[in-house]
């Protein structure tokens, strides 16, 4: 089922502050709404353990301290209201900031928010985006609807729900497939993608002082994402980003074996080994 839904999913580029064009796949309503659900079912039972142990406590209390009883139920009910809304947002807004954009529902469906210039969302972009939720779940309260949503990202170009519009935030979702499987990932003691080398070490003589942070930069933007490319947008934009430094250094290689993506992986191999040697 799930197959069906995401060959209707389109496809964004976007153009990062580096000039480097990504392609994301939108996520598509179908399982942008199966996230939303199992997210919503955690949180119902999240909330239901939260009232009945809230209530549970009250009561004990209200056996030693007297109150009057119309009063401190009306404390009670609204501090439990309170309760129930920061789970509401909260729970979004702590998923999305600590796992980089996704929520155990967007995790199961391989789903992601991220800034709609390609970089991934911080804690503001989480918070704005789920306090607007509200009002994309018009007009459900105790079951959220989202009639307000649907028709925001109906009109979109970017499939943005309200909240994703004043947070400048999108939906994609991931390629798994073109990604390294998690035993090649975990058997690598690099971390980070932008020094993970899956190409032919390219050999080539240069002068690398030449080449600038920024640039560098550049090269590991395109490493640390290039998973969600194509093979030949993949190969385009490796092209496209080591060209340029190509020009700059007029670097010494065989062509044999050589490859754009080796180049720029032995490139900031190269220049982190020579900052190290710097300091």
């Amino acid at each position: 089922m799930s197959e069906a839904i995401i060959e209707t999913e389109e496809i964004l580029i976007i153009e990062t502050p580096e000039r480097v064009q990504l392609a994301f796949s939108l996520a598509s309503i179908g399982n942008r709404f199966l996230a939303v659900a199992i997210d919503h079912a955690i949180q119902y039972v999240i909330m239901i353990i939260v009232t009945v142990v809230f209530i549970s406590s009250t009561s004990g209390f209200s056996a030693l301290v007297e109150f009057g009883g119309n009063e401190f139920s009306k404390w009670t009910i609204a501090v439990l209201i309170l309760l129930i809304f920061l789970i509401f947002t909260g729970y979004f807004v702590f998923f999305e900031w600590l796992w980089n954009g996704q929520t155990p529902g967007k995790r199961l469906m391989k789903l992601r928010v991220l800034r709609e210039d390609g970089r991934p969302i911080t804690f503001w972009e989480a918070l704005a985006r789920n306090l607007l939720r509200l009002f994309d779940a018009v007009p459900g309260v105790v079951i959220p609807v989202y009639s307000l949503g649907l028709i925001s990202i109906f009109m979109s170009n970017r499939d943005q729900r309200i909240g994703d519009l004043f947070a400048g935030t999108v939906v994609v979702r991931e390629r798994t497939d073109e990604a390294p499987t998690f035993k090649e990932t975990f058997s690598n003691p690099v971390s980070d993608a932008a020094f993970r080398r899956v190409n032919q070490p390219v050999d080539f003589q240069a002068n690398i002082a030449e080449i600038t942070q920024y640039e560098i930069e550049v090269a590991e933007n395109f490493l640390r994402r290039r998973w969600d490319l194509t093979e030949k947008q993949r190969l385009w934009m490796a092209w496209r980003v080591a060209l340029p430094m190509m020009y700059k250094l007029k670097p010494v290689f065989e062509m044999e074996g050589f490859t754009y993506e080796g180049f720029l992986e032995e490139l900031v191999h190269r220049y982190y080994a020579r900052q190290r040697l710097i300091q």
